[in-house]
Parts: structure tokens; C-alpha cells; sequence
């Protein structure tokens, strides 16, 4: 009995060390020598904050371009997805809702032309980009109804994008906050 519990005992000691001080203290120096300090990268107008650059919110005007869906209303302190499956009725119902209300506000496209990031939400909930695609779909409304040329809300769009990693990594995406603050700035 012994030869098996002063090694144990050994092993959880050294276990605790690592993993209940050395690795959380790790991860909250990482976090603090971070962009944002381990506080979140916040997004500022007029002195005040608006928003947090990788938290999704939610644009509801139609002189905006909309966010992705989240399936915790924004919330981040209940992040997640829906976990339900592409074959469960309900979540079919809330897709369907979606296009039916993206179609409603943007009744220039067709339903097979609606990227799947504005219908779908992501694994988080809290997604603060869309495709380039999702942007683009956006732009005959926004234009109409802000009465700005196409070419120049194309051109904004072009200037905000993000292309993926290395050009190979994660698809290009536009961060939808900080599109829609370029948006409103221009004159």
C-alpha cells in the first residue's frame, strides 16, 4: 500500500501546482499581455463604448447591415449554440422564419442567392462577422433607403473585409459593428 500512495499523493501534489496555479496564472498573464489586456477589444464613438469588437451584436434597421443570428440573443454571458440538427423541425422553422424575414427587407435577392451566415447562427451565438458575400447581398437596400451609389458601398465593404489567415486559413469576413460605424461616417 505504501508504493502506491505516497506516489499518488506525490502526483496529485504536483498536479494541484500545475494545474490549479501555474496554468491559470499562464492563461491570465496571456490574457493581460493580449490586445485588450484580457478585457475584450471594446469599440468607441464620441468617448463612449459602443460595443466590443468580437461579441456579435444585433442591427435591426434596415439602413444597416445586418448581423448574423445568434441563437442566445447576443447574450454573452449565455454562450452557445442551439445544438439542434439540420433535420429538427424546430430548427427548420426558425431557418425558414429567417429567410422569410431576410427576404421581406431585402426583396431584390432570391432565396437560394441568401448566404448561410445570415440564416444560421453560429456555434457561439455571438459571431461580430459575416461573409463577404452576406455584406454584398446587403447592399442594393442599404443604398436605396441611405440613398448612397452601390459602387460606393461596395468600395466600403472592399476596404473593411478581412481576408482569411495566410489566405488559406478561415473564409474572409467583415466585422458587422465595425462596417456599419464606416457606414454611418460617411457623408
Amino acid at each position: 500500500m505504501k508504493n502506491y500512495l505516497l506516489p499518488s499523493l506525490r502526483l496529485t501534489l504536483v498536479l494541484i501546482v500545475l494545474f490549479g496555479g501555474i496554468y491559470p496564472f499562464s492563461i491570465f498573464l496571456f490574457g493581460k499581455l493580449s490586445k485588450g489586456h484580457g478585457d475584450g477589444i471594446t469599440i468607441s464613438k464620441n468617448n463612449q463604448v459602443i460595443g466590443f469588437e468580437n461579441l456579435g451584436q444585433n442591427f435591426t434597421e434596415d439602413k444597416y447591415f445586418c448581423s448574423r443570428p445568434s441563437a442566445v440573443n447576443y447574450n454573452a454571458s449565455g454562450s452557445g449554440g442551439s445544438n439542434k440538427a439540420t433535420s429538427n423541425p424546430d430548427y427548420l422553422k426558425e431557418v425558414s422564419a429567417r429567410i422569410d424575414t431576410f427576404m421581406k427587407h431585402n426583396p431584390h435577392i432570391r432565396k437560394e442567392d441568401i448566404p448561410s451566415d445570415l440564416v444560421t447562427a453560429s456555434g457561439s451565438g455571438l459571431d461580430p462577422d459575416i461573409s463577404i458575400e452576406g455584406a454584398l447581398v446587403q447592399i442594393p437596400r442599404i443604398a436605396k433607403i441611405r440613398k448612397i451609389p452601390f459602387n460606393k458601398l461596395k468600395d466600403l465593404v472592399d476596404a473593411h473585409s478581412e481576408k482569411s489567415f495566410l489566405g488559406c486559413f478561415g473564409p474572409s469576413k467583415i466585422n458587422v459593428l465595425k462596417l456599419n460605424l464606416a457606414l454611418d461616417s460617411l457623408k
